[in-house]
């Protein structure tokens, strides 16, 4: 089972896409739904439903349990990530402008394209910040990051 962050906090003083939202998670979920893996959605009302197992609002109790039955976990740059370093169970972080050499947990892999990518200002507002669809990994070589885990 391969639990999925896929989602940001929405951005409390912006209208757009949060920069930190990964754009590719239907082709990321196809490719593992189609190496016969179970995807499960953790996150909050009013996002995308992704997969039909989505688990919303769950209290921390719930959502820490959840993280540790699954066999990994996907997220992007968010909350989730964090949790998941503390009940000490790595996964995947796909990152996109904020660097992981900061913001990351080395226990983790940590996606980036490429450096360039990243924000001038780091601990900037992220409602200040542009979606750059350009500056996210491709969904293989989130899979393929998957599969390390899985091994």
């Amino acid at each position: 089972m391969i639990l999925i962050f896929p989602y940001a906090k929405p951005l409390f003083d912006a209208t757009g896409e949060n920069p930190k939202n990964y754009p590719y998670w239907p082709e990321v979920i196809k490719l593992l739904t189609d190496a016969g893996h179970t995807v499960i959605q953790a996150g909050l009302t009013g996002e995308k439903e992704l997969v039909d197992d989505f688990r919303k609002d769950l209290p921390i109790s719930e959502l820490s349990t959840l993280v540790q039955e699954c066999d990994t976990w996907i997220s992007v740059d968010s909350f989730a990530q964090h949790l998941c370093w503390d009940l000490n169970k790595p996964g995947v972080v796909i990152f996109s402008q904020s660097d992981p050499n900061i913001f990351g947990h080395k226990e983790n892999t940590n996606l980036l394209k490429d450096r360039k990518y990243l924000r001038e200002k780091q601990f900037w507002l992220w409602s200040q910040t542009e979606y750059k669809i350009e500056a996210y990994v491709t969904p293989e070589t989130v899979f393929n990051a998957v599969l390390t885990y899985l091994q």
